[in-house]
């Protein structure tokens, strides 16, 4: 993907807005609160010395929960984002789709 393709998506992306329904933010939302309180308690357990393998046992599961919180955001973009915008002619979404999906691959 060339750098000015990925310019002008950073670009036209700073001009648009999701919409997701109450019930998907408040989804969201919850995993959300859920991933931020299993991050204090990572940071409490290093400040106890807690085992190394416990930690990384909770590194991975927050890792999950973050992913959850990543399909749910990306099923709902390419139902409803991508999809209007492919029914209106506007291509492009596709090598912005395909840059989402390599960063999501860098991980």
């Amino acid at each position: 993907m060339s750098e000015l393709i990925e310019e002008t998506i950073a670009l036209d992306a700073s001009c648009r807005k999701s919409h997701h329904p109450p019930s998907v933010k408040r989804d969201l939302t919850t995993r959300l609160n859920r991933v931020e309180g299993q991050i204090r308690g990572i940071k409490g357990m290093i400040d106890k010395d807690v085992y190394c393998d416990d930690i990384i046992t909770q590194l991975a599961a927050t890792q999950s929960a973050l992913n959850s919180v990543t399909k749910v955001l990306l099923e709902g973009h390419l139902k409803g984002c991508v999809k209007d915008r492919l029914e209106n002619g506007e291509e492009e979404v596709l090598d912005e789709l395909l840059v989402t999906i390599q960063k999501m691959m860098r991980k």
